[in-house]
């Protein structure tokens, strides 16, 4: 991805955070599904002094599920668009919140250091120029038996499933010129599009080293189109 395309794109984002909420909402089961995947990591005790980090915080929605579901966790969502954060930010918090604008390659930088005991990415990876190596961040970033949970849009590779997904960004596509956000919503299509299966995604977070990999299905419309991967980072080796 060269870099005027990377500007591109970072403007495209920007720009998008001002309705983003808006289709989100329109989107039947979006919210509730993001709460299933934070329940899918079973972390204990409703989160209670664990370290989550929400990768790709975007507007919040997701941030919005884990404060739901983990109230005793300290989450600290992360995004690299500003346009998207300030939205996020800008939205009434609980205690225990923390938001941090920084890229994906500048997380220590900005203060984002492990060990994290989850991580919780919504949408995040199939946007990402190198999928390898934030992968293998995530991974260094959480602690021994950490856990992954990514609610990606992932097609399964049945044909009738990518013309679902296509016919629902073709549905959304008026709306979203209207508002000025053509560009982004034209790219969400084709970034899922060329992004891995739902199997070749497992396939990647097992080369990247995780573990016990599950790949869940969501309801809905979404089925075949969205599902959740939980994975676990395993204990180092013992040393001889």
């Amino acid at each position: 991805m060269t870099l005027l395309r990377d500007e591109y794109l970072a403007a495209a984002f920007d720009h998008a955070a001002r309705g983003y909420d808006l289709f989100a909402a329109a989107s039947p089961g979006y919210h509730a599904h993001l709460r299933r995947s934070v329940r899918r990591l079973g972390l204990p005790r409703y989160g209670e002094g664990l370290r989550v980090l929400d990768l790709g915080c975007g507007t919040g929605a997701s941030t919005a599920a884990l404060a739901d579901i983990l109230p005793g966790a300290r989450i600290t969502a992360v995004d690299a668009s500003a346009g998207m954060l300030e939205r996020a930010a800008a939205k009434r918090w609980p205690d225990g919140v923390t938001f941090v604008h920084a890229p994906m390659e500048g997380l220590a930088e900005a203060g984002v250091n492990g060990p994290f005991d989850a991580v919780f990415a919504a949408h995040f990876f199939h946007d990402t120029a190198d999928p390898d190596a934030a992968l293998a961040t995530v991974h260094d970033l959480l602690a021994p038996d950490g856990r992954l949970a990514a609610h990606e849009y992932t097609l399964s590779g049945r044909r009738a499933d990518r013309a679902v997904w296509t016919l629902g960004c073709r549905i959304v596509q008026p709306a979203a010129t209207a508002f000025g956000d053509g560009p982004f919503y034209r790219h969400l299509w084709r970034s899922v599009v060329d992004f891995d299966t739902a199997d070749a995604f497992a396939a990647r977070l097992r080369a990247a080293g995780f573990d016990r990999v599950r790949t869940l299905p969501l309801p809905g419309w979404q089925t075949g189109i969205t599902h959740t991967f939980v994975a676990c980072r395993g204990r180092p080796e013992p040393a001889e």
